[in-house]
């Protein structure tokens, strides 16, 4: 983004959170915003040719009242990446009266959604080609959209006096995306829609069952809830209907089920992680992963505890990072291949992005936020589920969440053994990162959650 913009909405921000009147104490605005692109748009694959009966969504929450406002914003696109992500974050922070590092942003990864990258986009234009699935004109009616609701829900802000925490397992939904062969080596990819039998009749493999749920209360009256789940998000997609797939219909259910509240969900590290083993690509079978996940959330809400909760129980800590920049991308050996049209010319734009913003000194953000003995963190790209898993083996004592997908510029990031595994989510048009990354995310992890070794 131009410097001269982000000053300019910089000053928006500092304006907006003069004219929020101050109020004493933790306070909550839900905010809910149409994020479905117009017909004829680029979905992530295909042209879009309508809209389904449930349409894509952007929602989230505006904390008040720990320092400056904090958002934590799911949106139903396959990805935001780049300088899109940026800028998304920018307008939502105006909107908010607060700062972009304070803004924390996420996509669920439908498939039949739109995929933002402003970076990659002009990479596009820059050598002849047309933007096609990255046209700004996709994101900037949504940003307005979401900041727009942001704006109309700080005018109707909601006390919080506690907050809960509920889990449930979810049943047969979740299988792991690798599956090994008995010297430890990927044989086959269970992709979230899998055909082959032999697949779908391995074991789960590594997952996070449970479907957690941090939920925001005034006394005894609930506000609003978020839920996190690790799984990729697909049934069947490439339809050119764009939709928020078995998640959305979930979320929808569990709008249905309690009146007045408003539910947002993100997607944990679901990286490696999808419905292959319980889904053969039938039709029918978003309905059934839709109302298994549905039922995780009932029975998560059920399950919920309550704490009280004042400002000195919440902070935002963030921490910046550099990816290992995957040494296979090589740019002269991109720019060459980029010279001849083929059927990778986004993944190949996307990956000079990424050189590019890393060139500039990007950084990468994790983020913690700490709400009573709840921690909800917050990561790029699409994580692998042992850094969940792990995140949540570090502090026991504590409800740790997990979102994933921020800024989707690093695409997948695996374990270091991954790396050497084989399989779809760590080869080369898949990951832009190596497997070093474990020895940058594993320490932040652990200072963000204050664990034993992490010098707090």
């Amino acid at each position: 983004m131009f410097p001269a913009l982000r000053g300019l909405l910089l000053l928006a921000s500092l304006l907006a959170a003069a004219l929020v009147p101050a109020r004493a104490g933790l306070e909550i605005a839900s905010f809910d915003a149409d994020a479905t692109p117009a017909t004829g748009s680029w979905l992530a694959y295909d042209p879009m040719t309508a809209s389904g009966e449930l349409t894509l969504r952007c929602r989230g929450v505006v904390l008040t009242g720990a320092g400056q406002p904090i958002v934590l914003c799911a949106v139903d696109w396959i990805g935001i990446a780049n300088e899109a992500h940026d800028a998304f974050r920018d307008q939502l922070a105006s909107a908010a009266g607060t700062t972009r590092e304070r803004v924390a942003l996420h996509t669920l990864h439908q498939h039949d959604a739109p995929w933002a990258d402003f970076t990659a986009g002009r990479i596009l234009a820059d050598h002849g080609y047309a933007i096609g699935v990255f046209d700004p004109g996709i994101v900037q009616p949504a940003m307005l959209r979401a900041s727009n609701a942001i704006r109309a829900a700080l005018t109707n802000r909601q006390a919080i006096t506690h907050v809960g925490w509920g889990a449930a397992e979810v049943h047969r939904v979740a299988s792991n995306r690798r599956v090994p062969a008995p010297d430890g080596n990927i044989r086959g990819v269970r992709y979230t829609a899998c055909p082959d039998p032999e697949l779908r009749a391995a074991p789960e493999g590594t997952i996070d069952p449970r479907l957690v749920m941090v939920s925001f209360w005034d006394g005894d009256r609930p506000v609003t809830a978020l839920s996190y789940y690790a799984t990729h998000p697909q049934s069947y997609y490439r339809t050119g209907i764009a939709n928020p797939d078995f998640p959305g219909i979930a979320r929808f259910m569990a709008d249905q089920a309690h009146p007045g509240m408003m539910h947002v969900h993100f997607n944990g590290a679901g990286g490696n992680i999808g419905a292959g083993k319980y889904n053969d690509g039938a039709k029918t079978n978003r309905a059934v992963l839709a109302g298994r996940v549905a039922n995780a959330l009932e029975r998560a809400w059920t399950s919920t505890r309550k704490e009280p909760i004042g400002a000195g129980d919440v902070s935002w800590e963030v921490e910046r990072v550099r990816l290992p920049v995957a040494k296979h991308l090589d740019r002269r050996r991109i720019e060459s291949a980029f010279a001849r049209p083929g059927p990778l010319l986004n993944i190949q734009a996307s990956e000079l992005a990424w050189l590019e913003r890393d060139a500039a000194g990007h950084r990468s953000e994790v983020a913690c936020l700490r709400l009573g003995t709840v921690r909800v963190l917050h990561f790029p790209g699409e994580l692998f589920v042992e850094y969940q898993l792990a995140a949540q083996q570090m502090r026991p004592d504590l409800h740790v969440a997990t979102a994933a997908y921020g800024d989707y510029a690093p695409a997948y990031i695996g374990t270091e053994i991954a790396y050497g595994q084989g399989g779809y989510e760590t080869s080369p048009d898949a990951s832009f990162v190596d497997g070093s990354v474990q020895g940058v995310l594993m320490p932040a992890i652990m200072r963000l959650l204050g664990a034993a070794g992490s010098g707090r």
